[in-house]
């Protein structure tokens, strides 16, 4: 049960955040590209990697806080779904080289951000 109230806790938190940094990052650079989304996913990506070396590697983190931050915030604050409906949506709008330009970069981006954080952590 404490499993699932820290999950739950970590998730409002994430998707709070995701929907606030989202929503400013899109006020600020609307230019047709999901940069919300795309930022949003990428720092994501990096910090999973890298708090997961840092919490196993470094430091005595509890399971339960891992938990709450890699399953419950980081779970919630990164989101495949929404990059699928842009994508869907971006390719319907006829933006086929925007949509290529953002699944690439999406996950080649995704794959270094999570391999620089887990570099970094190791080095610190």
């Amino acid at each position: 049960m404490q499993s699932i109230l820290v999950i739950a806790l970590g998730g409002a938190l994430g998707a709070l955040s995701r929907y606030g940094l989202g929503f400013w990052i899109s006020s600020k650079w609307n230019q047709g590209f999901p940069l919300g989304t795309f930022i949003i996913n990428i720092s994501g990506a990096f910090l999973l990697g890298f708090l997961n070396i840092l919490f196993i590697e470094k430091l005595t983190v509890s399971p339960l806080w891992r938990l709450g931050i890699g399953v419950g915030f980081l779970g919630a604050y990164t989101t495949f779904s929404t990059f699928s409906y842009e994508v869907i949506m971006l390719i319907e709008g006829g933006s086929l080289l925007t949509a290529g330009l953002y699944t690439l970069l999406s996950v080649i981006i995704g794959f270094t951000g999570v391999a620089l954080g887990v570099r970094l952590a190791r080095i610190l």
